[in-house]
């Protein structure tokens, strides 16, 4: 049994995400489980934690990225390095749904 974890590419690096109306950090471990996220602008301002996250390769350089908070939050990226895109869909704890997409850069 291989219990080898794969670590992500973009593992020990931080990026800010910006879309219209949210700005947040997500800075990803280099341990390829554990992110920290904060939400520097917008309605959740202030809203941060760590979390494990899960990842795949959808295409070179662009990921599809998930975890859930602590608030029972969910949240998936699809994350574009290579362009600096990024594409986001999370529910809060009351179940709103968002779709954002806006950029993605390294910090």
């Amino acid at each position: 049994m291989n219990t080898t974890i794969e670590i992500a590419p973009f593992a020990g690096k931080t990026f800010e995400v910006r879309y219209a109306g949210l700005t947040a950090l997500n800075a990803y471990a280099t341990d390829g489980v554990n992110m920290r996220y904060e939400i520097t602008e917008g309605p959740y301002k202030g809203a941060a934690g760590e979390v494990k996250y899960a990842w795949r390769q959808i295409a070179p350089g662009i990921f599809a990225i998930s975890w859930q908070e602590a608030d029972r939050s969910t949240v998936v990226h699809i994350d574009d390095f290579y362009e600096g895109t990024s594409c986001s869909f999370f529910t809060t704890a009351q179940l709103e749904l968002h779709r954002l997409e806006g950029t993605l850069r390294q910090v």
